[in-house]
């Protein structure tokens, strides 16, 4: 089974499935076998795009179906939801989180009803305590009626560091690993062992500029444990899913993640400023990064304020 996925994915492009109209026009990517996903558009959430800016999807077994991230708002949760449905009528039994932005977490409450098990990192629920009421008051404004409905469900099931959970769909295995401080504090990846398929939350970002909101050096180790993985596709937290045997992506990250730590470390040495940093470090990555301008300056804050206490 794996060879033949890596040889389709050699010839062919990821197919797309448009849902139907009782769908919302929500188009899917069918990866691999039973796994499919809605890209995110690399914009800014508004109410226009209905928070749908990050990857978002599912995998199918046997006995039910597990979603991965919910979301960018309570609308997009009930796209996914219909989308899931014009595949499959079998119960959704996980709805797993793989870290808390708003763009992966706000459509949870439309799988309420389904009665799933909430899974997440084993620090997951400290981050959504200590910042729902800021993202309930940001993101009602910024969303509007797509916002409605929306409640920030805590995890059922939580996911230790050190300690990957293995869940099954019905003949379809999955390992869920926790990371230590990298994209965020509570990073956590979906392993599908049937088709090899990685998703990687936004411990990979495609295209679209990274924002950091945990430790560079983290990031930068988890990546190079995530690389040794032997993945036949990937599914990146933003940008387009693809062959695992293709490692342009994480060498794109990498190299962004590593030009800032570098220079900045310079600076520091050299007794800088975080204000020179902020003005200089990483300025000849600007083109190589949507939305670069919106982050690129908050990540080199927010890698200055790690890195000068090194």
């Amino acid at each position: 089974m794996h060879l033949l996925i890596l040889l389709l994915s050699s010839f062919l492009p990821v197919q797309a499935i448009a849902s139907n109209a009782a769908a919302g026009n929500y188009p899917l990517q069918h990866v691999s076998d039973g796994v499919y996903y809605h890209q995110g558009s690399h914009e800014e959430a508004d109410n226009e795009n209905l928070g749908a800016i990050a990857n978002v999807g599912f995998i199918t077994g046997d006995e039910c179906v597990a979603v991965i991230d919910s979301g960018g708002s309570f609308r997009e949760g009930e796209l996914l939801r219909e989308a899931i449905r014009q595949q499959t009528d079998l119960p959704i039994c996980y709805v797993i989180n793989t870290h808390v932005h708003p763009d992966h977490i706000l459509g949870n409450a439309a799988f309420k009803a389904d009665n799933p098990k909430f899974i997440g990192h084993e620090k997951l629920p400290a981050a959504m305590a200590s910042r729902k009421q800021h993202f309930a008051k940001q993101f009602s404004e910024i969303l509007g009626e797509a916002y409605q409905g929306t409640e920030f469900i805590e995890a059922d099931n939580l996911v230790s560091i050190g300690k990957p959970l293995r869940i099954d769909l019905g003949n379809r295995p999955l390992l869920l690993t926790a990371y230590t401080t990298a994209h965020t504090d509570h990073d956590l990846t979906v392993y599908d062992v049937k088709t090899s398929t990685l998703w990687t939350g936004d411990l990979l970002f495609v295209e679209r500029i990274p924002a950091l909101d945990g430790s560079i050096n983290g990031w930068i180790d988890a990546i190079n444990t995530l690389t040794e993985l032997d993945a036949e596709m990937i599914i990146p937290g933003h940008g387009p899913a693809f062959d695992g045997q293709k490692s342009e992506a994480w060498q794109n990250l990498l190299r962004y993640l590593t030009t800032i730590r570098e220079e900045i470390r310079f600076i520091i040495n050299d007794m800088g400023t975080i204000e020179e940093a902020i003005a200089a470090v990483g300025t000849q990555e600007a083109e190589k990064w949507k939305l670069f301008e919106e982050y690129h300056r908050r990540n080199v804050t927010a890698a200055f304020v790690e890195l000068e206490w090194e």
